[in-house]
Protein backbone atom coordinates (compact mmCIF):
# COMPACT_ATOMS: atom_id res chain seq x y z
CA UNK A 1 0.00 0.00 0.00
CA UNK A 2 1.30 3.46 -1.45
CA UNK A 3 2.38 5.93 1.94
CA UNK A 4 0.71 9.64 1.74
CA UNK A 5 4.08 10.41 0.15
CA UNK A 6 3.43 8.25 -2.12
CA UNK A 7 0.41 9.13 -3.77
CA UNK A 8 1.94 13.19 -4.34
CA UNK A 9 4.15 11.30 -7.02
CA UNK A 10 0.70 10.63 -9.21
CA UNK A 11 0.59 14.57 -9.23
CA UNK A 12 3.92 15.08 -10.47
CA UNK A 13 6.05 16.01 -8.04
CA UNK A 14 9.02 15.03 -6.11
CA UNK A 15 9.67 14.87 -2.57
CA UNK A 16 12.83 15.54 -1.22
CA UNK A 17 14.32 14.93 2.12
CA UNK A 18 15.84 18.19 4.00
CA UNK A 19 18.56 16.25 6.26
CA UNK A 20 21.90 14.25 6.02
CA UNK A 21 23.97 12.27 8.44
CA UNK A 22 25.66 9.58 8.56
CA UNK A 23 23.84 7.49 10.98
CA UNK A 24 20.66 7.89 8.40
CA UNK A 25 22.20 6.91 5.56
CA UNK A 26 24.56 3.91 7.42
CA UNK A 27 21.43 2.50 9.59
CA UNK A 28 19.33 2.22 6.31
CA UNK A 29 15.99 4.68 7.77
CA UNK A 30 16.88 6.87 4.34
CA UNK A 31 17.19 3.66 2.00
CA UNK A 32 13.66 2.88 3.59
CA UNK A 33 12.01 6.41 3.32
CA UNK A 34 13.06 5.70 -0.23
CA UNK A 35 11.45 2.47 -0.90
CA UNK A 36 8.58 3.16 1.56
CA UNK A 37 7.92 6.77 0.88
CA UNK A 38 9.64 7.89 -2.42
CA UNK A 39 11.82 10.26 -1.55
CA UNK A 40 13.12 11.08 -4.83
CA UNK A 41 16.22 13.18 -3.56
CA UNK A 42 18.35 14.88 -0.35
CA UNK A 43 19.31 18.57 0.41
CA UNK A 44 21.47 18.98 2.95
CA UNK A 45 23.40 22.66 4.09
CA UNK A 46 25.51 23.86 7.04
CA UNK A 47 22.57 23.63 9.90
CA UNK A 48 21.90 20.06 8.96
CA UNK A 49 25.29 18.94 8.73
CA UNK A 50 26.44 20.94 12.30
CA UNK A 51 23.44 18.92 13.77
CA UNK A 52 25.11 15.87 12.50
CA UNK A 53 28.51 15.98 13.15
CA UNK A 54 27.91 17.65 16.75
CA UNK A 55 25.60 14.14 17.77
CA UNK A 56 26.30 11.45 15.55
CA UNK A 57 29.07 9.63 16.61
CA UNK A 58 29.77 8.06 13.87
CA UNK A 59 31.78 11.38 12.68
CA UNK A 60 34.00 11.01 15.59
CA UNK A 61 36.58 8.86 15.00
CA UNK A 62 37.37 10.27 11.63
CA UNK A 63 37.10 14.13 13.18
CA UNK A 64 39.95 13.13 15.43
CA UNK A 65 42.11 11.87 12.68
CA UNK A 66 41.39 15.15 10.79
CA UNK A 67 42.10 17.37 13.46
CA UNK A 68 45.70 15.19 14.61
CA UNK A 69 46.93 16.58 10.74
CA UNK A 70 47.84 20.19 11.35
CA UNK A 71 48.33 20.98 7.74
CA UNK A 72 44.05 20.85 7.06
CA UNK A 73 42.19 24.03 7.41
CA UNK A 74 38.23 23.69 9.54
CA UNK A 75 36.89 24.43 6.24
CA UNK A 76 38.92 21.45 4.54
CA UNK A 77 38.21 18.48 7.63
CA UNK A 78 34.50 19.94 6.92
CA UNK A 79 34.49 18.51 3.55
CA UNK A 80 36.58 15.52 4.11
CA UNK A 81 33.75 14.48 6.37
CA UNK A 82 30.70 15.21 4.32
CA UNK A 83 32.23 14.07 1.01
CA UNK A 84 31.57 10.11 1.74
CA UNK A 85 27.98 11.59 3.10
CA UNK A 86 27.42 12.93 -0.35
CA UNK A 87 28.86 10.24 -2.23
CA UNK A 88 27.03 7.52 -0.13
CA UNK A 89 23.81 9.52 -0.58
CA UNK A 90 23.91 9.90 -4.45
CA UNK A 91 25.04 5.95 -4.70
CA UNK A 92 21.73 5.19 -2.64
CA UNK A 93 19.89 7.57 -4.99
CA UNK A 94 21.41 6.83 -8.25
CA UNK A 95 18.60 3.56 -9.40
CA UNK A 96 15.93 6.91 -9.20
CA UNK A 97 18.32 8.62 -11.10
CA UNK A 98 18.56 6.32 -14.02
CA UNK A 99 14.77 4.90 -13.67
CA UNK A 100 13.67 8.84 -13.90
CA UNK A 101 16.59 9.26 -16.91
CA UNK A 102 17.98 12.04 -14.64
CA UNK A 103 14.64 13.84 -13.30
CA UNK A 104 14.94 12.83 -9.62
CA UNK A 105 17.50 11.10 -7.47
CA UNK A 106 20.07 14.36 -6.97
CA UNK A 107 21.73 15.62 -3.86
CA UNK A 108 22.79 18.74 -3.52
CA UNK A 109 26.35 19.95 -1.04
CA UNK A 110 26.38 23.81 -0.37
CA UNK A 111 29.27 25.85 -1.71
CA UNK A 112 30.76 28.50 1.54
CA UNK A 113 29.01 31.28 2.23
CA UNK A 114 32.12 33.33 2.41
CA UNK A 115 31.51 33.31 -1.43
CA UNK A 116 28.41 34.20 -1.74
CA UNK A 117 29.26 37.86 -3.52
CA UNK A 118 32.15 36.09 -4.95
CA UNK A 119 31.76 34.83 -8.51
CA UNK A 120 34.76 33.08 -9.73
CA UNK A 121 35.11 32.20 -6.00
CA UNK A 122 32.08 30.24 -6.13
CA UNK A 123 32.78 28.68 -9.61
CA UNK A 124 35.85 27.41 -8.34
CA UNK A 125 34.14 25.51 -5.32
CA UNK A 126 31.69 24.47 -7.29
CA UNK A 127 33.93 22.81 -10.09
CA UNK A 128 35.96 21.45 -7.22
CA UNK A 129 33.33 19.89 -5.32
CA UNK A 130 32.01 18.93 -8.04
CA UNK A 131 35.13 16.46 -9.26
CA UNK A 132 35.42 15.09 -5.83
CA UNK A 133 31.87 13.81 -5.42
CA UNK A 134 31.97 12.53 -8.81
CA UNK A 135 28.64 11.46 -9.08
CA UNK A 136 26.19 12.33 -11.97
CA UNK A 137 23.34 13.07 -9.51
CA UNK A 138 25.28 15.24 -7.32
CA UNK A 139 23.69 19.19 -7.12
CA UNK A 140 25.98 21.62 -6.21
CA UNK A 141 24.18 24.73 -3.74
CA UNK A 142 24.54 28.35 -4.06
CA UNK A 143 22.81 31.53 -3.37
CA UNK A 144 21.01 33.39 -5.43
CA UNK A 145 23.09 36.09 -5.43
CA UNK A 146 24.01 38.47 -8.14
CA UNK A 147 27.27 36.38 -7.85
CA UNK A 148 25.32 33.17 -7.73
CA UNK A 149 23.40 33.81 -10.42
CA UNK A 150 26.49 35.24 -12.36
CA UNK A 151 28.15 31.47 -11.48
CA UNK A 152 25.30 29.61 -12.54
CA UNK A 153 25.33 30.70 -16.06
CA UNK A 154 28.64 29.35 -16.26
CA UNK A 155 28.09 26.02 -14.48
CA UNK A 156 25.26 25.08 -16.61
CA UNK A 157 26.78 25.69 -19.82
CA UNK A 158 29.99 23.56 -18.31
CA UNK A 159 27.07 20.48 -17.58
CA UNK A 160 27.38 21.03 -13.75
CA UNK A 161 24.09 20.79 -11.64
CA UNK A 162 22.97 23.35 -9.63
CA UNK A 163 20.19 23.76 -6.86
CA UNK A 164 20.13 27.60 -6.65
CA UNK A 165 18.84 28.45 -3.50
CA UNK A 166 17.85 31.88 -1.13
CA UNK A 167 14.94 32.39 -3.61
CA UNK A 168 12.26 34.57 -1.76
CA UNK A 169 10.70 36.83 -4.53
CA UNK A 170 9.53 36.56 -8.61
CA UNK A 171 12.14 38.92 -9.54
CA UNK A 172 14.62 36.77 -8.06
CA UNK A 173 13.17 33.83 -9.55
CA UNK A 174 13.16 35.16 -13.22
CA UNK A 175 16.97 36.37 -12.96
CA UNK A 176 18.01 32.46 -12.28
CA UNK A 177 15.87 31.45 -15.33
CA UNK A 178 17.55 34.43 -17.34
CA UNK A 179 20.56 32.66 -16.10
CA UNK A 180 20.28 29.20 -16.65
CA UNK A 181 18.42 29.86 -20.24
CA UNK A 182 21.72 31.56 -21.55
CA UNK A 183 23.65 29.03 -19.71
CA UNK A 184 22.00 26.06 -22.04
CA UNK A 185 22.47 28.24 -25.12
CA UNK A 186 25.86 28.82 -24.72
CA UNK A 187 26.45 25.06 -24.02
CA UNK A 188 24.54 24.14 -26.87
CA UNK A 189 26.67 26.78 -29.00
CA UNK A 190 29.72 24.63 -27.70
CA UNK A 191 28.53 21.14 -29.14
CA UNK A 192 27.60 19.42 -25.30
CA UNK A 193 24.23 17.84 -24.76
CA UNK A 194 21.73 19.53 -22.79
CA UNK A 195 19.95 16.64 -20.99
CA UNK A 196 22.80 16.15 -19.26
CA UNK A 197 22.52 19.20 -16.88
CA UNK A 198 19.89 19.53 -14.57
CA UNK A 199 19.06 23.09 -12.26
CA UNK A 200 16.04 23.29 -9.40
CA UNK A 201 15.21 27.29 -8.05
CA UNK A 202 14.60 26.58 -4.22
CA UNK A 203 12.10 28.84 -3.54
CA UNK A 204 11.98 29.71 0.44
CA UNK A 205 7.98 29.77 1.75
CA UNK A 206 7.67 29.88 5.39
CA UNK A 207 10.17 32.48 5.88
CA UNK A 208 7.85 35.02 3.88
CA UNK A 209 4.96 34.20 6.49
CA UNK A 210 7.32 34.88 9.71
CA UNK A 211 8.49 37.96 8.03
CA UNK A 212 5.01 39.54 6.50
CA UNK A 213 2.19 38.36 8.78
CA UNK A 214 2.77 40.68 11.92
CA UNK A 215 2.15 43.56 9.09
CA UNK A 216 -1.29 42.06 7.99
CA UNK A 217 -4.82 42.18 9.16
CA UNK A 218 -5.61 38.48 10.26
CA UNK A 219 -7.54 37.35 7.26
CA UNK A 220 -4.27 38.19 5.04
CA UNK A 221 -2.12 36.37 7.67
CA UNK A 222 -0.88 33.13 6.76
CA UNK A 223 -1.57 32.92 2.73
CA UNK A 224 1.51 35.40 0.99
CA UNK A 225 3.64 32.48 0.82
CA UNK A 226 1.60 29.95 -0.83
CA UNK A 227 -0.11 33.44 -3.15
CA UNK A 228 3.56 33.88 -4.63
CA UNK A 229 4.55 30.31 -4.84
CA UNK A 230 1.46 30.05 -6.99
CA UNK A 231 2.01 33.42 -9.08
CA UNK A 232 5.74 32.03 -9.46
CA UNK A 233 4.83 28.60 -10.63
CA UNK A 234 2.09 30.27 -13.19
CA UNK A 235 5.15 31.90 -14.53
CA UNK A 236 7.05 28.96 -14.98
CA UNK A 237 4.94 27.00 -17.02
CA UNK A 238 4.58 30.05 -20.07
CA UNK A 239 8.54 30.35 -19.60
CA UNK A 240 9.15 26.16 -19.87
CA UNK A 241 6.35 25.57 -22.08
CA UNK A 242 6.13 28.18 -24.20
CA UNK A 243 7.72 29.28 -27.42
CA UNK A 244 10.74 30.99 -25.60
CA UNK A 245 11.93 27.65 -24.26
CA UNK A 246 10.48 25.69 -26.93
CA UNK A 247 14.04 25.27 -29.29
CA UNK A 248 15.97 23.89 -26.24
CA UNK A 249 13.47 21.64 -25.14
CA UNK A 250 13.52 20.29 -28.50
CA UNK A 251 17.25 19.72 -28.43
CA UNK A 252 17.05 17.94 -24.73
CA UNK A 253 16.82 20.77 -22.56
CA UNK A 254 14.98 20.25 -19.25
CA UNK A 255 13.13 23.26 -17.55
CA UNK A 256 14.81 24.73 -14.32
CA UNK A 257 12.03 22.82 -11.44
CA UNK A 258 10.74 25.29 -8.65
CA UNK A 259 11.83 23.38 -5.28
CA UNK A 260 9.88 24.64 -2.43
CA UNK A 261 12.19 25.16 0.74
CA UNK A 262 11.32 25.74 4.06
CA UNK A 263 8.20 24.28 4.34
CA UNK A 264 8.40 23.10 8.08
CA UNK A 265 5.67 25.23 9.28
CA UNK A 266 6.85 28.02 12.14
CA UNK A 267 3.67 29.34 12.99
CA UNK A 268 1.90 26.43 15.56
CA UNK A 269 -1.10 28.27 14.40
CA UNK A 270 -1.10 27.31 10.85
CA UNK A 271 -1.20 23.30 9.74
CA UNK A 272 1.77 21.24 10.00
CA UNK A 273 1.59 20.45 6.57
CA UNK A 274 0.68 23.77 5.05
CA UNK A 275 3.71 24.10 2.68
CA UNK A 276 3.52 20.26 1.68
CA UNK A 277 -0.60 19.91 1.21
CA UNK A 278 -1.02 23.03 -0.63
CA UNK A 279 1.56 23.18 -3.49
CA UNK A 280 1.56 19.74 -5.03
CA UNK A 281 1.82 20.23 -8.55
CA UNK A 282 3.46 18.93 -11.78
CA UNK A 283 6.72 19.32 -12.55
CA UNK A 284 7.92 21.02 -8.94
CA UNK A 285 9.48 19.66 -5.89
CA UNK A 286 9.17 19.96 -2.02
CA UNK A 287 12.31 19.41 0.50
CA UNK A 288 10.66 18.60 4.06
CA UNK A 289 12.66 18.66 6.92
CA UNK A 290 12.15 15.42 8.98
CA UNK A 291 9.30 16.51 11.60
CA UNK A 292 6.78 17.94 8.05
CA UNK A 293 7.84 14.27 6.54
CA UNK A 294 6.49 12.30 9.34
CA UNK A 295 3.69 15.10 10.03
CA UNK A 296 2.47 14.75 5.77
CA UNK A 297 2.99 10.38 6.54
CA UNK A 298 1.02 10.39 9.36
CA UNK A 299 -1.61 12.93 7.83
CA UNK A 300 -1.42 14.73 5.08
CA UNK A 301 -3.69 14.74 2.12
CA UNK A 302 -2.24 14.60 -2.02
CA UNK A 303 -4.01 16.20 -4.18
CA UNK A 304 -3.20 18.53 -7.15
CA UNK A 305 -3.40 21.90 -5.47
CA UNK A 306 -0.98 24.06 -6.73
CA UNK A 307 -3.54 25.55 -9.46
CA UNK A 308 -6.01 25.81 -7.33
CA UNK A 309 -7.55 29.07 -6.29
CA UNK A 310 -5.66 31.32 -8.70
CA UNK A 311 -8.35 34.12 -7.96
CA UNK A 312 -7.63 34.03 -4.16
CA UNK A 313 -3.87 34.42 -4.98
CA UNK A 314 -4.11 37.12 -7.29
CA UNK A 315 -6.02 39.06 -4.65
CA UNK A 316 -3.89 38.52 -1.75
CA UNK A 317 -1.12 40.13 -4.03
CA UNK A 318 -3.21 42.95 -4.75
CA UNK A 319 -3.60 43.37 -1.20
CA UNK A 320 -0.63 43.26 -0.19
CA UNK A 321 0.43 45.57 -2.55
CA UNK A 322 -2.29 47.93 -1.84
CA UNK A 323 -0.63 47.71 1.80
CA UNK A 324 1.89 49.23 0.16
CA UNK A 325 4.13 45.96 0.91
CA UNK A 326 6.69 45.66 -2.08
CA UNK A 327 7.22 42.05 -2.76
CA UNK A 328 10.66 41.80 -4.26
CA UNK A 329 12.16 44.13 -2.08
CA UNK A 330 11.10 41.90 0.88
CA UNK A 331 12.57 39.17 -0.58
CA UNK A 332 16.09 41.38 -1.09
CA UNK A 333 15.62 41.27 2.55
CA UNK A 334 14.81 37.59 3.32
CA UNK A 335 17.46 37.05 0.48
CA UNK A 336 20.17 38.59 2.89
CA UNK A 337 18.77 37.66 6.41
CA UNK A 338 18.83 34.16 4.84
CA UNK A 339 22.60 34.69 3.63
CA UNK A 340 23.81 35.88 7.86
CA UNK A 341 21.78 32.63 8.99
CA UNK A 342 23.62 30.95 6.70
CA UNK A 343 26.97 32.60 7.31
CA UNK A 344 26.42 31.46 11.08
CA UNK A 345 25.39 28.20 10.84
CA UNK A 346 28.77 27.71 8.72
CA UNK A 347 31.33 29.51 11.37
CA UNK A 348 29.29 27.01 14.10
CA UNK A 349 30.09 23.84 11.65
CA UNK A 350 33.66 25.56 11.00
CA UNK A 351 33.85 25.65 15.05
CA UNK A 352 33.97 22.24 15.49
CA UNK A 353 36.09 21.05 12.94
CA UNK A 354 38.94 23.43 13.69
CA UNK A 355 41.49 22.41 16.14
CA UNK A 356 41.03 24.00 19.56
Amino acid sequence: MNSRLQAVRAFGQGIWLDNLSRELWQSGALKQWIEQDGIAGVTSNPAIFHKAIANDALYQNDLAALKADPNLSAEARYEALVLPDIQATCDILLPRYRETHGEEGYVSLEVSPALAHDVEGTLAAARRLWQAIERPNAMIKIPATAAGIAALRHLIREGINVNITLLFSAAQVEATWDAYVQGLNEREQDGHALHQVKAVASFFLSRIDSRLDPRLPAELQGKTALALARSVYQRYRERFHGMEFAALKAQGARPQYLLWASTGTKNPAYSDVLYVEQLIGAETINTVPDATLLAFRDHGQAAATLDSDRSGSQQQLAALAALGIDLDQEGEILQQEGLVLFEHAFAALLALTAVE
